[in-house]
């Protein structure tokens, strides 16, 4: 089965930004979700388009991804349950992982977040120290959630 390993954090200041090898702009939106399982579709710089179906929750989850043409993602976007998820996606190298730091836009800008996907849940990646408040599991920072409840609460 295929899974999706993953840390994510809260970003606590902009130290990242000189260590970015690539950048990316993603647009996401939802088609179905519920606490352990959620379908979206998302669309990468405007030229490609995954259909992805999650399962479980927590830091081990199951992720099944599968390329659909442009046009499609498109069709669906009007299927779509909640907000358009709109992030610009940097990507840090860190030794033998990379952390993901999304910055959110529109309806969430402001929100940064970044992610460590591992090998095994047993890895320990050194922690940079632009990473904040880790908030693996917490349900608030799904994008999933993100995208039918908005930005979490102050916390």
């Amino acid at each position: 089965m295929a899974r999706e390993i993953e840390r994510k954090f809260r970003v606590a200041n902009d130290d990242w930004r000189g260590e970015v090898t690539e950048t990316l702009r993603l647009a996401q939106f939802y088609l179905f979700t519920r606490p352990d399982a959620s379908v979206r579709v998302r669309i990468r710089d405007e030229a490609s388009a995954k259909l992805t179906i999650k399962t479980g929750s927590g830091a081990d989850r199951g992720e099944f991804e599968y390329d659909i043409p442009l046009e499609d993602a498109e069709a669906l976007r009007e299927s779509r349950i909640g907000n358009l998820v709109e992030k610009t996606r940097h990507i840090v190298p860190l030794g033998a992982w990379r952390v993901e730091v999304d910055e959110f836009e529109g309806d969430l800008a402001g929100l940064v977040l970044a992610e460590i996907e591992l090998q095994d849940i047993g890895d320990q990646p050194p922690l940079p120290a632009f990473l904040g408040r880790e908030v693996t599991g917490d349900p608030r920072y799904l994008n999933a959630r993100l995208a039918l409840g908005g930005l979490p609460d102050a916390d």
